[in-house]
């Protein structure tokens, strides 16, 4: 059999661009107001393999406690299921035999969007009965064919999408159409209002999270503070995947110190150096001076330092606490972002690197016990180290990130 080399060389670059994509996830909720538990519900399952992700986003009918657990529940069970392998018909009949019809309204307990990406650079999106996934592509929104199947005697929107670089998909609960009725529209904003609001930033290099807590607080704006249905958007970003190295610490056996430079440095993508006793091994290293900085851009945080072959040298257990601090809060709404998104600051710079530019992370841990952080008068101490930058690693995996870590 005679294959042209060519066209295996188109198929090869094609598969390694297809594999360098990658599915930014981020969401923000509303609760109807008076209520402490949202009733809409996201869950996000990646492949150990990296070859697949499942993004549900189920609202529960009402609100409140009620809610929450319904559309816990579906999410929950819907994820798992097609993460498995299961088929959409199984997951469908399994949701419509564990939450019925409502009696009284006559509709289900629980609507969902489903977006399950493969490693094939494939998407399908399955949606039943909430408002229609958006997708921005170039700054436009292209409307995207639909098929529609009949499930257990549920109507289901079913598409399959081809994924680009820069894609932006919005899953959105009713909540988030809902907004501003009778006060800024008088049906509330639909989903090409809602794609023009949101069609400026997609162009920016935002996060996923930065995307949705930007239209969530539109949403909030739009309600006047008052809101009156459970808004959630979960924003799916595609970009190429970029990965950071970061080493922390000193190696605890000083003999290993090349050994964990050499394989630090040997790794593709940018490299951060936390920790000054970290920074002198880099520079033996590396043989190239440590330059260090005196401006404080923070007062609470010191200074970071430049060393030739690394793109950011800065101090360690002080400029981690602040990025744990961000990463927490990048959890939950927000809110700090604000705070770390232009600053120059060490930990503003580590947090944007970490949080917004990478996909893949590296640590390099050294578990070497620093004398200094021995002194009784401060409040700093090897198992405290270790627990905050643990801590970072569970922070950023529950972002979504890839995470290696390899300690010394």
């Amino acid at each position: 059999m005679n294959i042209r080399t060519d066209t295996i060389k188109t198929q090869v670059n094609k598969d390694k661009k297809i594999a360098q994509l990658f599915a930014d996830v981020g969401f923000v909720s509303l609760c109807h107001t008076g209520e402490q538990l949202c009733g809409d519900n996201v869950e996000v399952v990646r492949s150990t393999d990296d070859t697949s992700t499942v993004i549900v986003l189920a609202d529960g009918l009402g609100s409140g406690v009620k809610a929450n657990i319904l559309s816990t529940l579906t999410s929950r069970i819907i994820s798992t299921m097609i993460a498995s392998g299961l088929p959409l018909s199984e997951a469908v009949s399994t949701i419509t035999a564990t939450l019925p019809v409502c009696s009284v309204r006559g509709i289900a307990y629980s609507t969902f969007t489903i977006m399950h990406i493969s490693s094939d650079g494939k998407t399908r999106i399955i949606q039943y009965d909430n408002p229609g996934v958006i997708l921005l592509r170039g700054g436009k929104m292209v409307e995207f064919p639909y098929e529609t199947r009949i499930i257990d005697g549920k109507s289901i929107r079913y598409s399959e999408l081809t994924l680009e670089k820069d894609d932006v998909y919005l899953l959105i609960s009713d909540g988030i159409e809902h907004a501003g009725v009778g006060v800024s529209y008088n049906f509330g904003w639909g989903r090409k209002d809602i794609a023009a609001f949101m069609a400026p930033y997609t162009k920016a290099n935002f996060t996923a999270k930065t995307l949705a807590t930007i239209l969530s607080a539109e949403t909030m704006r739009l309600y006047n503070g008052n809101v009156g249905d459970d808004a959630t958007v979960c924003a799916v970003r595609i970009r190429e995947r970029l990965q950071i190295n970061i080493c922390i610490g000193p190696p605890r056996n000083p003999d290993d110190c090349e050994r964990m430079m050499s394989l630090f440095f040997s790794r593709e993508g940018k490299h951060i150096i936390c920790g000054g006793t970290t920074s002198s091994i880099a520079a033996e290293y590396l043989g190239k001076p440590i330059k260090t900085k005196l401006v404080y851009h923070d007062p609470d945080i010191p200074p970071t330092a430049e060393i030739e072959g690394v793109d950011l040298v800065t101090e360690g257990i002080i400029t981690i606490s602040r990025v744990l601090e961000y990463a927490k809060n990048y959890l939950l709404d927000n809110s700090s972002y604000e705070k770390w998104s232009y600053k120059k600051d060490g930990a503003s710079l580590v947090a944007r690197m970490l949080f917004e530019d990478a996909t893949d992370i590296n640590f390099f841990i050294g578990t070497a016990v620093n004398p200094a952080h021995q002194n009784p008068d401060l409040p700093i101490g090897f198992s405290i180290k270790m627990k905050l930058v643990e801590e970072l690693i569970g922070c950023l995996e529950e972002m979504g990130k890839k995470i290696k870590v390899n300690y010394f």
